[in-house]
């Protein structure tokens, strides 16, 4: 019998995705389901509306992955090691590039359309432990039409390190949305 505790920490991300148009309405975003996104996945179309792939919501939540530098990153602002700085930054892109441990970037970061990298309002919440996970929060509001499909965090309002990406169905937005990223870290 083994009396000693093994602690299994690990960091996990989640986003959370809301759209408003121009008149503070709610859009309908797709929620894809597993079989939509493995079709996206292998085919690479976005077959947004088909009952059978997903389904349509206020919100989008999901898992992230914590990139192999976030991780790093992470460690460094924990014992000071290394310097790095807070990861207090949102962007958004239109890559479709499936997130692996080794990125250190969103394949393509919009930088235009008022959907340019943001400072977030940064706090701590309680997922499961009082204070146990960062959550970044920003609102971009929106001067042009994209189909945002890939977010991350970052530590600088260019280039730094990234914590984390994802990849998703399209959100698409038009000119005068705001459009509402909430990314969340938990230490469990």
């Amino acid at each position: 019998m083994n009396i000693f505790k093994q602690d299994k920490s690990n960091i996990k991300g989640e986003l959370t995705f809301a759209v408003k148009d121009r008149f503070g309405r709610t859009k309908k975003l797709w929620k894809e389901n597993l079989l939509g996104r493995l079709i996206r996945k292998i085919f690479g179309i976005d077959l947004q509306g088909i009952f059978l792939l997903g389904r349509w919501t206020d919100r989008l939540s999901f898992q992230n992955l914590v990139v192999s530098a976030g991780k790093a990153g992470m460690a460094s602002r924990c014992n000071g090691a290394g310097g790095e700085a807070a990861f207090t930054y949102l962007a958004v892109g239109t890559g479709t590039t499936a997130p692996a441990a080794g990125d250190t970037a969103l394949q393509t970061e919009i930088i235009d359309s008022g959907l340019a990298r943001a400072s977030a309002t940064v706090s701590r919440v309680t997922t499961s432990v009082t204070n146990d996970t960062a959550q970044l929060d920003t609102t971009w509001n929106v001067t042009g039409t994209k189909a945002v499909t890939e977010a991350g965090a970052f530590n600088a309002a260019s280039a730094g390190t990234l914590l984390g990406r994802q990849t998703f169905s399209a959100v698409n937005v038009a000119n005068g949305d705001t459009l509402e990223v909430i990314y969340k870290f938990q230490m469990s």
